[in-house]
């Protein structure tokens, strides 16, 4: 690669053409994102048509998200040979297909397939890692803030397609709705992919940032890095699933109803954009490493608040403060894994640690209901979400210090 062509694409960085890709990814990943957010809505519909209790009817989502987040690991690999718009359309196409199909679907073992293969893992999984990786590629200087901004598109998506679908199904019904969907995220999903048919040059890219901050060396081999960043992935999002899987069941066991549970969980998804945005700003000030310790360190804080505190107005101020501390760990990964690595296995290194806090979401929210069980309370619960939290710090730590020891650089 000549230092010419290095030059060429570090103009590019920062550029006016990167901030209109990133309005781009933005709008594919809140239109994409709906296939995580609507088994959720229409939970009662479902358990209602094919006659299942709500344990049952909870499947769907789960099914959603284990497809989510194995599907966001392949399109990784993808967006490394291919480029961004390749995967994109192919999720938009399975998007159509899997709401065409869950539509039609006669028996409910037919709806979770479609849910889980058409929909999670080869639809919405397309539009959340794979974009982050891609947005990175067109940043230098404000990368922190552009992915956090798109990482905000899923929080974008869970707040505009919900009262949607709500009213499409009110007036059409599920099935109809479902179709509606699908049709629409292929007729809009395919021409925005096409805005992003320019690829990046990954080794101009590389050589652009050769001794820049942006490159650190690695402290371990790539595998054990790459290991250390997704078991600190699924640490951080086992805690976070705590209060955003169990606050409605948390305030009803308290005698404070379902809907004020609901009003926490919006209070705090809401700030959680707010923080994600700020500590995209703050990460291109202190980088990713700092920005995932203040956010894991403030995580923990929120948390351990819970356990002393169970009144009405003390649950709302902490489901915000848990909303502000939150939004911008996973984020951060992205921005670790860009220093670490070279640009040209950012897609699939990015999607994997990614995919990891999916997977720590779930593991999190079904081990704090097995947790309360076992116990019938959520203080145990909220203390192994604080103990795997202090993992996360402790990982996060490490990897601050080790930037202050001498070590061979790995290739």
């Amino acid at each position: 690669m000549t230092s010419a062509s290095a030059t060429d694409h570090a103009k590019i960085l920062d550029s006016s053409y990167s901030w209109k890709r990133l309005v781009v990814a933005v709008l594919l990943s809140t239109i994409g994102g709906v296939g995580l957010w609507s088994s959720v809505v229409i939970l009662p519909a479902i358990q209602a048509e094919f006659g299942v209790d709500r344990g049952d009817a909870s499947l769907p989502y789960t099914a959603t998200l284990i497809g989510f987040a194995i599907g966001g690991i392949m399109m990784g690999r993808l967006v490394d040979r291919f480029g961004i718009v390749r995967p994109i359309i192919v999720g938009a196409v399975m998007l159509a297909l899997g709401y065409i199909a869950t539509a039609a679907a006669s028996e409910y073992w037919q709806f979770i397939l479609a849910q889980a293969l058409l929909i999670g893992m080869l639809g919405s999984s397309t539009t959340f890692a794979p974009l982050v990786a891609d947005i990175s590629h067109w940043f230098l200087k404000r990368r922190g803030i552009a992915v956090a901004i798109v990482a905000s598109g899923n929080y974008l998506s869970g707040a505009l397609w919900p009262p949607v679908l709500q009213e499409a199904i009110e007036i059409v019904g599920w099935r109809q709705a479902h179709i509606g969907v699908g049709l629409f995220c292929l007729v809009t999903m395919v021409p925005l992919a096409f805005l992003l048919r320019r690829k990046p040059d990954l080794d101009a890219m590389d050589s652009a940032t050769k001794g820049s901050v942006s490159e650190v060396p690695m402290p371990l081999s790539p595998g054990k890095m790459q290991a250390i960043l997704v078991l600190a992935g699924v640490a951080c999002c086992v805690a976070m699933s705590m209060p955003q899987v169990h606050m409605v069941a948390y305030c009803a066991d308290l005698g404070y109803g379902p809907a004020r549970g609901a009003e926490m969980l919006s209070i705090m998804l809401g700030l959680g954009v707010v923080s994600r945005l700020i500590s995209g700003f703050i990460a291109d000030k202190i980088g990713g490493i700092g920005t995932l310790i203040l956010g894991s360190t403030l995580q923990c804080i929120a948390l351990l608040f819970y356990l002393p505190f169970d009144g009405l107005v003390s649950l709302y101020v902490i489901a915000a403060l848990f909303g502000l501390s939150q939004g911008g760990i996973v984020p951060s990964y992205a921005l670790i894994v860009r220093e670490y690595f070279p640009a040209r296995e950012a897609g699939s290194r990015i999607s994997l640690v990614l995919m990891a806090t999916v997977a720590g979401m779930a593991l999190g929210g079904w081990m704090s209901g097995e947790i309360y069980d076992l116990t019938g309370s959520y203080q145990a619960a909220f203390l192994n979400g604080i103990g795997w939290n202090l993992l996360n710090m402790l990982i996060a730590f490490w990897l601050l210090a080790s930037r202050f020891k001498p070590r061979p650089q790995f290739a």
